[in-house]
């Protein structure tokens, strides 16, 4: 049932983990008890623990082995551990990169298999870090310093000459870099900014990027011209579709399938600025949690935690079929003739007219949709995409992953990567965990109440000084569970006891 919001009666839960490294905070033994608050935080050997747990994951496909040997260069085992330490990665980069705050510097991995390095402009941070498991490297700019710079230039991106082709943070070089074909312009505009000039590097580059329209990347639609299927959605009240590129259609727009079948309806688009959209489709088709890699097979899609610059990844399309690259940044601005598009994820994936819209995904996790590039898959590219995670925040859509959209919880609350106990001793008391840090992606959380008692679970996200409630399970019952696709930030968890009281588990797996 629906509930009101209840007084909050100013309780904390210590967070008492189990195979923990994806939070952020620790508590010191299995106890959750009313008014006692977790205990410091601890990131030795954090690395190393994120490994050990990501290599129990199922093992990857077969095909997307053989493309990162393919087009990576590597052996089938350095592939193997570079999908591990990637996956390692991308649950670590949020905690270090909240635990070193002002000081962090960014983050990627580095070497055939993908090792995680951590950029600090504070010499003191060095051992913290190294104690992790992963890198350090120290740097004379933080990320914060970096960030700025580059949002000066985004300020002035309806501005920006025609010979830029994009402009980015670059964590490994510790600059904000902007390509362009001419560089005297560039630098211009570049002074012109209110950026700090001696945080940017300008590039000359022969890249001319563009949008890839009428195309079709993992499976073909049609709506006049050509786009593709990038992934399965579902949404509360809707038959489900896809999310794609913003340039392949208005909102309105009617959707043929790969069959030339009628097949949907698009609901939202979003271009320039965005380039990202998602279709509606009819009764006739059902949404599946899979990426068609042509010659490598179906894969499934699993989540889609963000991961970290230098990671693999894999592209499908029908023009030039499956190939993979590296991330080489984030949060890029990319100019296209029709405008800007800031945000995107910068690749050296190739990529043709006939590919856009289509996956990104990294192991099995989904990454973006394709938006545009330059070159080919001959001489090679660079190609941009739009992170899936934004798509399914503005839409309120969820990710349909492989085996359904949305798995049962494990039975008990057991199987979580992380588990919470406490005891409510009266009704209508509300009990909180310490904050947590986690990255872009999918939460799992589940509640197991004494029975007979009606105990509702909620997951908050920090907002300045205040919490929000981003999802919640309020069924008339003590069990509860939810999933929830949300951006990056500080989390803690609710729990409310509607009536009754009794001790209770909470299980937690974040992205």
């Amino acid at each position: 049932m629906l509930r009101r919001n209840a007084a909050t009666a100013g309780f904390a839960l210590a967070l008492a983990l189990v195979a923990t490294p994806a939070l952020a905070q620790a508590g010191p033994d299995d106890a959750l008890t009313p008014g006692k608050a977790g205990a410091g935080d601890t990131t030795a050997a954090l690395y190393t623990e994120a490994k050990a747990m990501a290599a129990k994951a199922p093992a990857p496909a077969p095909g997307l082995v053989d493309a990162l040997v393919r087009d990576l260069g590597i052996d089938a085992g350095q592939a193997k551990t570079r999908l591990v330490n990637e996956a390692a990665a991308a649950k670590v980069e949020p905690v270090l990169a909240a635990r070193l705050g002002e000081q962090f510097g960014g983050a990627w991995v580095a070497g055939p298999t993908a090792e995680l390095v951590v950029a600090t402009s504070d010499s003191t941070k060095v051992s913290a870090i190294l104690k992790t498991g992963a890198q350090a490297k120290v740097v004379r700019h933080s990320l914060a310093t970096l960030d700025a710079a580059k949002g000066a230039l985004d300020a002035k991106a309806e501005g920006s000459p025609r010979s830029i082709a994009s402009w980015y943070v670059d964590v490994q070089d510790n600059s904000v870099v902007v390509l362009a074909r001419d560089t005297a312009e560039a630098q211009a505009f570049v002074d012109a900014s209110g950026a700090d000039a001696s945080l940017v590097r300008v590039r000359q580059t022969a890249e001319q990027p563009q949008p890839f329209y009428d195309v079709r990347g993992g499976d073909a639609y049609y709506m006049g011209g050509r786009c593709s299927v990038g992934f399965s959605v579902t949404k509360a009240g809707s038959q489900g579709g896809f999310v794609t590129a913003g340039h392949c259609g208005d909102v309105g727009t009617a959707t043929q399938g790969h069959n030339r079948v009628a097949q949907g309806t698009f609901r939202g688009s979003s271009f320039p600025g965005n380039d990202y959209a998602w279709v509606e489709v009819n009764s006739q088709w059902t949404p599946t949690g899979v990426v068609n890699a042509y010659n490598s097979g179906i894969l499934p899609v699993r989540g889609s935690t963000q991961r970290a610059v230098g990671s693999s990844i894999c592209r499908a399309g029908s023009t030039t079929g499956y190939h993979c690259g590296t991330i080489g940044q984030h949060n890029t601005s990319v100019t296209y003739p029709e405008g800007t598009i800031s945000g995107v994820t910068r690749t050296s994936v190739c990529a043709e007219p006939g590919d856009s819209g289509g996956s990104y995904i990294s192991g099995d996790q989904a990454q973006g949709v394709t938006s545009g590039g330059s070159g080919n898959c001959s001489s090679g590219g660079t190609t941009y995409h739009q992170p899936v995670n934004e798509i399914l925040s503005a839409y309120g859509l969820t990710l349909a992953t492989d085996g359904g959209t949305e798995p049962p919880p494990p039975t008990g609350c057991t199987g979580y990567g992380r588990t919470l106990s406490g005891s409510a001793t009266s009704s209508g008391q509300n009990l909180y965990s310490s904050g947590f840090t986690a990255g872009s992606g999918t939460h799992r959380l589940c509640l197991d109440g004494p029975n007979g008692a009606d105990f509702d679970l909620y997951l908050q996200k920090q907002s300045g000084s205040s919490w929000v409630n981003v999802a919640s399970g309020t069924s008339s019952g003590p069990d509860e569970s939810f999933t929830y696709n949300g951006t990056s930030g500080t989390y803690r968890v609710r729990v409310h006891a509607y009536s009754g009281t009794g001790a209770f588990t909470v299980g937690v797996t974040t992205p």
